[in-house]
């Protein structure tokens, strides 16, 4: 049966999602909330979240500014658990939408699921793919509680990766009071750990979120459900919001670069990283403004940069270098797999910064060297139909890191999978900042600053 014969079959069995509601409870030890979803009668889910107390969280909060952050943090979570059986209708039981709200959801899920879609082979449009309906007329709208009366602080979450920590190093020079910024981690891990460990902070430090999958999702991906790729950082986004409310921060500085924004099918707006791109940014800032509130400022700081100048700032940081991990293969186990086109456009983006000897010992060996990624060599490249379905940069910043690579390292004899490439002029600019952003003058100040050192650096090596 193919997944659009499924597709259709569950659409018809199953005509409703409800979210049904969602509770939470401050304990001692934090934050609990649960959210209810359910398909029919027969299947439920209850995810949970949890924010672990910090001295530097305040919990005690207005019901009504909890009630919405929670509320809109179930409107992303309920995508992950809909997709499974793909009903219809989604019917919000435990809150209301205004007209000008549904738009927005709506295009989150469609575009937040291109890559579901594409790679099942589903035929969806943004018109007939869902309808949502809410069983109460009141639109559950209330303005925030201020937070400029708060520490004026900025909330920096923290991946593992090297654009995070690239963040987190120049936020420092941002904040007027000369505050360091508070990492958050959402389920943390061996790499997210041992960056901000690097850093100079500890888990005290760190503002944490532990995200539970209800376990029922995967016993009917198990059964035969359908699967794929959900929007996790447009789940973050929503999440960042709660999360500066109880730090009192009033800004959200993520590390989406500008590359984000290509998308992965050629000629589509099928996007793997569409809740990373400026898109979902600006479509995001303008519905905290209207529909939460004003006073938090969610922005990338490295929105003006290609992967290939991170990959520069990246390379003058080498207490990161054993630490951070992008690899999603060897997540659970911290490692680089050293086998997918996530390693292998991890090892080429640093490949011009960062001395061969260095950079084999960070990933295990030379995966340029390795004969077996030559088809995610091919893709990365743009010599194929698609992009991997990763978080990669552009064509062309690829081809402008392996260009500078070869005339740095390999200026003779290649490794294999440069042995019948030829290389394309660098077409990436180690210096100029795209306009297109959302920074703040002083972090646009910083980054330009940090950008003009690192090449000239990198002139001098």
């Amino acid at each position: 049966m193919s997944n659009q014969t499924k597709y259709n079959s569950f659409r018809q069995t199953y005509p409703e999602f409800v979210y049904d509601g969602y509770q939470y409870d401050v304990q001692p030890d934090g934050l609990h909330i649960v959210f209810t979803f359910r398909i029919g009668d027969e299947i439920t889910f209850a995810p949970t979240a949890f924010i672990p107390s910090r001295p530097f969280l305040n919990f005690q909060q207005p019901k009504q500014v909890l009630d919405q952050l929670v509320f809109n943090i179930g409107m992303i979570e309920l995508i992950s658990y809909w997709k499974c059986l793909c009903p219809p209708t989604v019917v919000v039981r435990c809150g209301a939408l205004s007209p000008e709200q549904i738009p927005f959801w709506k295009k989150i899920y469609y575009h937040g699921l291109g890559e579901f879609f594409y790679i099942n082979g589903i035929d969806a449009t943004i018109d007939d793919f869902l309808t949502i309906t809410c069983q109460s007329s009141q639109p559950m709208w209330a303005p925030l509680a201020d937070v400029e009366a708060g520490n004026g602080n900025t909330l920096c979450p923290i991946g593992g990766g090297k654009d995070s920590v690239v963040t987190l190093e120049l936020l420092q020079f941002v904040s007027p009071q000369g505050q360091r910024p508070i990492p958050l981690i959402m389920n943390p891990r061996g790499a997210t750990v041992g960056c901000i460990e690097a850093a100079g902070y500890t888990m005290d430090d760190v503002l944490e979120i532990r995200r539970t999958i209800h376990p029922k999702l995967l016993q009917l991906n198990k059964e035969g459900a359908l699967n794929g790729h959900t929007p996790f950082s447009a789940m973050l986004a929503f999440y960042t919001m709660l999360a500066a409310q109880l730090s009192g921060a009033h800004h959200v500085a993520l590390s989406n670069e500008s590359s984000a924004n290509e998308s992965t099918v050629v000629g589509s707006m099928v996007n793997h990283q569409y809740s990373k791109s400026l898109e979902f940014e600006n479509d995001f800032r303008e519905y905290v403004q209207k529909f939460l509130s004003p006073h938090y400022n969610y922005y990338s700081f490295l929105r003006p940069l290609s992967e290939l100048q991170i990959a520069m700032l990246f390379g003058r940081n080498e207490k990161y270098f054993d630490v951070f991990r992008s690899c999603n293969v060897g997540s659970k186990q911290d490692i680089w797999c050293g086998h997918c086109a996530k390693c292998l456009f991890a090892y080429i983006i640093l490949s011009p910064f960062i001395a061969p000897q260095r950079l084999n010992a960070i990933f295990g060996k030379n995966m340029l060297d390795d004969a077996s990624l030559q088809q995610y060599f091919l893709e990365l490249t743009g010599q194929a139909e698609t992009k991997p379905f990763e978080c990669v940069g552009t064509i062309s910043e690829v081809h402008s890191a392996l260009s500078l690579t070869i005339q740095r390292w390999y200026p003779g004899q290649r490794p294999c999978l440069l042995a019948t490439y030829k290389p394309v002029p660098p077409t990436t600019s180690l210096t100029a900042l795209l306009a297109d952003n959302n920074l703040p003058l002083q972090a646009y100040t910083a980054l330009a600053a940090a950008i003009a050192e690192a090449n000239h650096e990198n002139n001098q090596q």
